[in-house]
């Protein structure tokens, strides 16, 4: 796949509700994945388990109960960036937050081997 067809499909995975399937369709087995700052498990994960483990941790937590999605933007041919903006509720507190972040992509070999996370800490 190319850079923005990687793109592209991320996007929409995201909107549609199809983002455990799209980890499988684009991303590297060795892939890498940073946040901001330390979540209690660290900022870097490695390995497609471990992206897969930070989704299955999100879904049990938090439930999103509206937002947007905003891109792709193109950087390059080896990496592009997605605004997220939504609003979530923690499951355990029952807090809702509206929280905003910038995710970039890097892409190589036709997979997503290293995203990164920036927002507000």
């Amino acid at each position: 796949m190319t850079l923005m067809e990687i793109a592209n499909e991320l996007v929409a995975g995201c909107r549609e509700g199809r983002e455990a399937q799209n980890l499988e369709k684009l991303y590297a087995e060795d892939a890498a994945s940073v946040e901001a700052m330390d979540n209690g498990n660290g900022r870097v994960v490695r390995g497609l388990d471990a992206i897969r483990g930070k989704h299955i941790w999100w879904a049990e937590n938090f439930e999103v109960q509206g937002g947007e999605v905003t891109g792709p933007f193109p950087h390059g041919d080896d990496r592009f960036a997605v605004i997220f903006d939504m609003t979530a509720r923690n499951k355990s507190t029952g807090e809702v937050s509206s929280m905003k972040e910038v995710a970039v992509y890097h892409v190589a070999d036709g997979r997503i081997v290293r995203e990164e996370f920036f927002y507000g800490t």
